[in-house]
């Protein structure tokens, strides 16, 4: 049933080491090919970038993040929304994914993984709070990026407005260490910095 492997998959996630060794069995089970599953069975057939992510297709780097979120997890302030925000931010990139002038793009798929992460939860019983922090997560899990760099789509009074951007930071950082070739030095530097830089904004405004 559904609702049975919704809880397995939340169950190895909360209390797992490295929940990838679970999640990467589901593959062979006919059940992920089946709603909502589904939108994480087609991450093993969506490509990337090989320039900024070297491990692979976006199941792996999935499970990258997915295993790095469980090793942080105690420093989050709601493990359950944590973790299931690791494991579906990336899920935008099913329906985002291009190749434009021979690169490999994945434009808005953080906005579109809200409203992917939001269908998922629909399937199941689970608090609309819950659904709506989880997807908060999702959407805003670029902004690191964003802001660091200080781009055109970094907009953080929006986040700061509909999540927390300690959560935000963490989830980065997993994001980031999710990758083959990654230093973790230098990863936690541009945290710091995006840190900084949000709390500055949010000071003067």
């Amino acid at each position: 049933m559904k609702r049975d492997l919704f809880f397995a998959i939340e169950q190895h996630l909360m209390r797992d080491e490295n929940p990838s060794e679970y999640l990467e069995t589901l593959l062979e089970n006919p059940a992920l090919q089946e709603p909502p599953f589904d939108m994480l069975f087609q991450l093993k057939r969506i490509r990337q970038s090989p320039k900024y992510h070297p491990e692979g297709n976006v199941w792996i780097h999935t499970m990258m993040v997915t295993d790095w979120a469980a090793r942080v997890k105690e420093q989050s302030s709601d493990k359950t929304v944590f973790l299931w925000a690791a494991l579906l931010h990336d899920i935008g990139k099913g329906r985002t994914t291009r190749i434009r002038k021979g690169k490999i793009t994945s434009y808005d798929h953080d906005k579109v993984g809200k409203e992917m992460a939001k269908k998922f939860f629909s399937h199941f019983e689970v608090s609309p709070i819950f659904v709506e922090k989880v997807a908060a997560l999702v959407r805003w899990h670029m902004q690191i990026l964003y802001v660091v760099k200080d781009l055109r789509f970094a907009d953080i009074q929006s986040m700061e407005e509909q999540t927390d951007i300690r959560e935000v930071a963490l989830l980065g950082l997993c994001d980031r260490m999710g990758r083959v070739g990654t230093d973790l030095k230098k990863e936690e530097e541009n945290i710091r910095i995006f840190l900084q830089k949000c709390g500055r904004q949010m000071r003067d405004g």
